[in-house]
């Protein structure tokens, strides 16, 4: 296993965001779905990893990130995880870990990747609320003009006002020419399947992926509730755990 710094530096003793790979596949596509507007990106990589049966290669640490420790299928899912589809040479980045103050680091590191295994592109997945609940649009970004005519193709939208913030953002600040971005329209605060699923349609299409719709919604409303769980049980854990401190330094 390799494990470098953002500079390209050996690891040191210090405690540093890393990149740690077992494998380094030459040119693939990274596809990035963080934590945002509704976990949509994370719902839709979770898809993507077990359709494609991508397998885990590496991971993005830091010990400053927030310790989640998901298990699933009795083993312990990275906040930071690197998956590789070898069928489709398709890296995708599946996240847990809520990433505040750390959008910078993250969006380093994914293009230290990128430049490592000369990618061919980044992807972002990415949700816009709407309090419209009449439609569930879909938009793409790009500053690739030939992409631009490919994406109209598939029926979505330009994306031309607003505001994108998080890891997105920051790879939109530092590198735009080497990333695209989907966005879909949801209208809940936390997961929407649907919108996932949209997302996966739209990847589908560019990417040919051979996905199979039929249990598409079914997969992916089971891991948006079994997300929303965690989460409320990590929102509880977090509140007993500030509430003990208050007691303690009250009694103190």
């Amino acid at each position: 296993m390799e494990t470098y710094l953002n500079n390209g530096e050996p690891k040191s003793s210090m405690k540093e965001m890393t990149i740690e790979l077992i494998e380094k596949p030459k040119n693939p596509i990274i596809i990035s779905g963080v934590p945002g507007y509704g976990f949509v990106g994370t719902i839709a990589t979770e898809f993507l990893i077990r359709h494609l049966k991508a397998r885990q290669i590496g991971r993005i640490w830091s010990e400053e990130l927030m310790p989640i420790a998901a298990i699933h299928e009795s083993k312990v899912v990275e906040p930071v995880g690197l998956f590789y589809s070898e069928k489709y040479n398709v890296i995708i980045m599946h996240v847990l870990s809520d990433l505040k103050k750390h959008e910078w680091q993250i969006a380093d590191n994914i293009l230290k990747i990128a430049d490592m295994l000369n990618a061919k592109e980044i992807l972002c997945l990415e949700a816009v609320g709407d309090e419209d609940l009449s439609d569930m649009k879909t938009y793409y970004f790009t500053s690739d003009e030939s992409k631009r005519k490919q994406f109209q193709g598939f029926g979505i939208e330009p994306f031309k006002e607003g505001m994108i913030m998080g890891v997105t953002g920051a790879l939109l600040l530092k590198k735009p020419a080497k990333v695209s971005v989907f966005f879909v329209e949801i209208h809940a605060q936390l997961g929407d399947n649907e919108a996932a699923a949209k997302l996966i349609e739209i990847l589908d299409k560019y990417l040919h992926l051979g996905v199979d719709f039929a249990p598409l919604l079914k997969a992916a409303k089971e891991f948006e509730e079994s997300l929303k769980n965690a989460v409320k049980k990590g929102q509880k854990a977090a509140t007993a755990k500030q509430q003990f401190r208050t007691d303690v330094n009250y009694m103190g």
